[in-house]
């Protein structure tokens, strides 16, 4: 099928009805769970799981996907208006959406916001639509080496470039491994730490491990946060940007969307990475960089631009080599296992309508997100007057009852159970459960290729470095394992290397993994923003010795702070 063959074949799926409800559907539900505090694109789309098993394969990957690409801009809400990012991708645009805020243009900076991800997002979809195809039909030639090179390489680089703890989060991933391997050996078929119970046999239910560590335990540790947010009363005006913001702006939005999409390709990247190394471009390119974090646009553009981008990129890797880029896609991997597809090479001449129309919804769902975002951005902020304590009672029903849905297994409840205290108890002690799920995922993948390379090659591990693929690839993990031992050596030395975390010295704010709906960041931007309601004009035009300056832009001029 030819690329134009292809994009027609999406459209009239996308086009759909149906289809078209559930993109709708999608994008709503990704802004509103972006605009509400505790929640985040991960543990929705864990909670939603069982839902996807009810519906048809590609509509239900078209839901998931809009919900992803949606939450982005929800979180840049209240990053603007509160300096609470409601997803972790949004902490960036805390460091000048607040402060124009304070200024009193928090519409024009939700407006570029909302320009900006329609652009990234679009020119997202465009570089999908062109590199997919070509890159499905290289991945038909991969064997098992080059498998368990991307899968390695995978989990390598979500542990150490996605978090901020890579020791943790290695030990995360083996313990995700080791979960990978209960239930029956899929070479030779014996039992593997089943203890005896039949509901082992076939391993641990993706559905049931991922709504504990996202659904039961976020709520958990949801709850435990008291701080309440004020209502917001003041009115946004002037939402639409002018045309000396867009002509401002304009150069940011083209270099967030190219740097977005490229990192967005990368396992790890995602929209934390992409939307931190846009700030820095942006920083370093300016004739003035001491205007960032006191209000400059192209703050605000780009890495929103970027965060975007990357978030529709980051299906590449997923829909041509069947390997998640992050935590999320690891969930919208697993809703496709459910519908009894995998992800890879074969995706695109086994099942064109999942592989194309998945593509063609998201050109629809930029722009829905783009006509619901503009005029609707104040209907949005009201949703933070619901409690918390309602959210969470309704979140856990739903995950009980969908999760004894998928299989009417009360074992599997009792597995959500354990694994919602597991994820409470990671997250306070510092363990982060993203690498885990990963892990989890990617194991059996890991497994079966590692035992076929080693049935190939008559148990030698020659194969892994003498096939140019997979040998270039475990060059590259080399390098990386160097260069972070070399980091960790001149930290101890008092030398620190580049890190996302000097990124944010002197904000009060911290990086949340990629896909979690950024908690920390959240109760760092409770306490730092005094109060949370929206400026009135009057306050606006207060001397700047009467206005409170918020949290500095990061000096990405300092050796310590540059990327």
């Amino acid at each position: 099928m030819g690329l134009l063959d292809g994009i027609g074949t999406g459209f009239s799926v996308a086009l759909d009805p149906t289809n078209l409800l559930y993109v709708f559907l999608g994008v709503l539900i990704g802004t509103v769970i972006g605009v509400l505090p505790g929640l985040g694109p991960t543990a929705t789309i864990a909670l939603l799981l069982p839902i996807t098993y009810e519906i048809e394969a590609t509509t239900a990957v078209i839901m998931l996907a809009g919900i992803y690409y949606g939450s982005m801009y929800g979180g840049t809400i209240t990053s603007v208006l509160l300096r609470l990012p409601g997803e972790a991708a949004s902490v960036v645009t805390t460091f000048d959406g607040y402060q124009m805020a304070k200024q009193g243009r928090a519409g024009p900076a939700l407006g570029i916001a909302a320009v900006g991800s329609f652009v990234g997002g679009t020119v997202a979809v465009i570089g999908l639509t062109l590199l997919a195809p070509p890159l499905a039909d290289l991945a038909v030639e991969f064997g098992p080496a080059e498998y368990v090179a991307l899968t390695t390489l995978g989990i390598l680089l979500v542990t150490y470039l996605g978090t901020r703890h890579p020791l943790k989060s290695l030990s995360m991933a083996g313990l995700g491994l080791l979960l990978a391997t209960i239930g029956q050996d899929p070479i030779t078929g014996t039992t593997r730490y089943t203890f005896g119970q039949v509901s082992l046999f076939d391993g641990l239910d993706f559905v049931a491990v991922a709504m504990g560590l996202f659904g039961v335990g976020e709520i958990l540790h949801s709850l435990e946060q008291t701080e309440k947010v004020q209502a917001i009363t003041s009115k946004l005006k002037n939402v639409w940007p002018s045309r000396k913001d867009l002509r401002d702006s304009s150069g940011a939005i083209a270099r967030g969307s190219v740097l977005g999409f490229f990192i967005g390709v990368l396992p790890g990247g995602g929209g934390v990475i992409s939307s931190l190394a846009s700030y820095a471009l942006e920083k370093r390119r300016a004739k003035d960089p001491s205007r960032f974090g006191k209000g400059a646009i192209e703050g605000v553009a780009g890495p929103e631009t970027a965060n975007n981008a990357s978030s529709t990129s980051a299906f590449i890797p997923l829909l041509t080599l069947g390997i998640p880029a992050n935590v999320v896609l690891a969930l919208i991997y697993g809703a496709l296992l459910i519908q009894g597809i995998t992800p890879g090479p074969q995706l695109i001449e086994q099942r064109p309508d999942v592989f194309w129309g998945v593509i063609a919804s998201m050109y629809i769902g930029n722009v829905m997100l783009l006509a619901l975002n503009i005029p609707l951005v104040g209907v949005f902020v009201q949703l933070l007057r619901v409690r918390a304590g309602i959210l969470a009672a309704f979140a856990l029903l739903v995950t009980m009852a969908g999760v004894f849905s998928v299989n009417n297994d009360t074992f599997d409840m009792w597995i959500v159970l354990l694994f919602g205290v597991i994820g409470w108890l990671m997250k306070k002690t510092g363990f982060e459960p993203g690498p885990l799920v990963l892990a989890f995922v990617l194991g059996p993948i890991l497994e079966r290729a590692f035992r076929q390379s080693m049935l190939l090659s008559g148990g030698s591990f020659d194969i892994f470095v003498m096939r140019p693929i997979s040998g270039t690839i475990f060059a590259l993990m080399a390098l990386l394992i160097v260069y972070s031992m070399v980091a960790s050596f001149r930290r101890r030395q008092g030398r620190p290397l580049p890190s996302l975390d000097g990124q944010l010295d002197g904000t009060g704010l911290s990086v949340p993994s990629e896909g979690e709906a950024g908690n920390e960041a959240l109760d760092d931007g409770r306490h730092g923003s005094g109060s949370t309601r929206l400026p009135t004009r009057a306050s606006a035009s207060r001397t700047p010795t009467d206005t409170d300056p918020g949290p500095p832009g990061p000096d990405l001029d300092h050796p310590r702070d540059r990327t």
